[in-house]
């Protein structure tokens, strides 16, 4: 492997679960992939990357439409690197980020000329490594700190919404959760968002949830047990219960026919 390695591609709708010797950092400019990084899962979007230290065991599974820059650096070759000693910090530990918008069509911009001048492969490379160290540097690394709105003319942001429910979909979540996402009281956000979307807050989570496990159960190799935990079912038969009632077949005959 050279200096750094980066690669524009797209993540098959395949799983694939392994370690490697080498820091990688994945962000997408379009479409989605699942991603769980020693047991933790999120989904990396293009609101949303990841970096993985070397050395942890990884899963991920692409919805094959995304558009993905894929960062592999070797160990033995970040001190050569400029600025090292911030690159080291970058991967100090595997954590999921917040991707701004304008980092977004940063990284767009620089996968076009990726693939227009690939003779500048070091030079972009470099470039996307340091636009996301400063970005971390400046916001909260969780990204629990910010707040999603409603829009100007008092819709909810629902892009923004649900990027937050994906990444949470593991963790029990609460209207009071999703209100203060919104910056909006416990009823208010209710009515606005029975009003939005035909159906309660908790309602549309579980459909989430279960919309995502409905493509882990056809797409991967996780069993149903991982599988109902990524998604936030406190055991396999409360999940399959709910997933009958959803999709009118169980998740393992489901699996079975796919």
């Amino acid at each position: 492997m050279s200096l750094i390695d980066l690669r524009a591609t797209n993540l098959a709708r395949e799983h694939v679960a392994h370690v490697h010797g080498h820091h990688q950092l994945i962000l997408a400019t379009r479409g989605a992939t699942e991603l769980s990084i020693e047991g933790n899962g999120e989904r990396v979007t293009g609101s949303r990357g990841c970096l993985i230290p070397c050395a942890h065991h990884h899963e991920y599974m692409g919805d094959g439409r995304n558009r993905t820059f894929v960062l592999d650096i070797p160990v033995a070759t970040l001190p050569a690197l400029r600025n090292a000693n911030d690159m080291e910090r970058l991967f100090d530990r595997p954590r999921f980020f917040g991707v701004p918008p304008r980092l977004n069509r940063l990284a767009d911009s620089l996968m076009q000329q990726l693939e227009h001048c690939p003779a500048l492969h070091s030079e972009i490379a470099a470039l996307l490594l340091r636009a996301l160290y400063l970005h971390l540097e400046s916001q909260p690394l969780s990204g629990e700190g910010e707040a999603y709105v409603a829009g100007r003319d008092g819709r909810l942001d629902m892009a923004q919404l649900d990027d937050w429910i994906d990444r949470h979909l593991a963790e029990e979540i609460r209207v009071e959760h999703l209100a203060a996402r919104c910056a909006l009281s416990v009823g208010h956000f209710h009515a606005c968002f029975r009003e939005r979307m035909e159906m309660t807050p908790l309602a549309y989570v579980q459909q989430r949830r279960l919309e995502h496990a409905r493509t882990l159960v056809n797409h991967s190799g996780l069993s149903l047990g991982q599988i109902a935990a990524l998604v936030g079912f406190r055991d396999q038969g409360s999940f399959s219960r709910a997933y009958r009632r959803a999709f009118e077949v169980s998740p393992s005959s489901e699996r079975r026919l796919s």
